[in-house]
């Protein structure tokens, strides 16, 4: 079983980063984070689980990706400087996300610890097909309809063709709950930023809460509920745009 930080399913990679303004790339080593504040930060539960008793090391900035490895980033505590080859610096906020292509050439430094969730996967190129660097966030990008359901959806890359993977921000209100049970030719990777309920996956039910974080392969039957006192969030990664075949 993979460390809970750090989840590799066939091309996909998922990790859980925290960096820092020195000179190592992405790797762990325990920390315990036991100080409670008076006001909690966004996505708090997700840089100090309750499952989970090690972070990965702080004091830390990114290599690049391998040849042909896409990347996608989102800021879930502190914040990032990230450069493009051309000099052009975005700053990464908590909520904020960056989509870099394959073989981009970048850097990723933080002034102080800054916890990341990160995607990387092979690039799946189609001919005449290219995508491009992104920068955003969350709230900024619109709800989506979603027919027969009651959840909150935003997606966080465009749905057009050259882009092989797309990861999408869903909200639930305590006692929200999917109305279909899905079944989906895409995998997935989950990771609970807010909130707590119970999971369906096949014929087994798991109950999960904030930093739990869940991989689905394709074509496995998958439900949710949220439960407890405040709202669910999750960030969930599917490929598209790709005959499965």
């Amino acid at each position: 079983m993979q460390s809970p930080q750090v989840l590799l399913v066939l091309s996909v990679t998922l990790s859980l980063v925290t960096i820092g303004a020195t000179d190592g790339g992405f790797c762990s080593a325990p920390s315990i984070l036991d100080r409670e504040t008076s006001s909690k930060p966004m996505y708090w539960k997700v840089t100090n689980p309750t499952l989970s008793p090690s972070h990965l090391q702080e004091n830390a900035r990114s290599a690049l990706p391998p040849h042909d490895v896409e990347r996608f980033i989102f800021v879930v505590q502190g914040s990032a400087m990230l450069t493009n080859a051309s000099g052009v610096s975005s700053k990464l906020m908590v909520d904020s996300y960056t989509y870099l292509p394959p073989n981009f050439a970048h850097s990723l430094r933080a002034e102080g610890s800054a916890t990341l969730v990160v995607f990387e996967r092979r690039y799946a190129s189609l001919e005449n097909h290219i995508t491009e660097q992104i920068v955003g966030s969350t709230d900024k990008q619109p709800l989506l309809e979603t027919p027969g359901e009651v959840f909150q959806l935003r997606k966080l890359l465009p749905q057009a063709v050259p882009f092989d993977f797309n990861i999408h921000i869903m909200d639930f209100q305590p006692g929200e709950f999917l109305n279909v049970k899905e079944v989906h030719y895409n995998q997935h990777g989950l990771l609970l930023l807010e909130g707590q309920g119970i999971y369906r996956l096949g014929d087994s039910w798991y109950p999960v809460q904030a930093g739990d974080v869940l991989w689905m392969a394709p074509f496995v039957p998958q439900w949710y509920a949220a439960l407890g006192k405040t709202r669910t969030r999750y960030l969930l990664y599917k490929d598209v745009n790709r005959n499965p075949l």
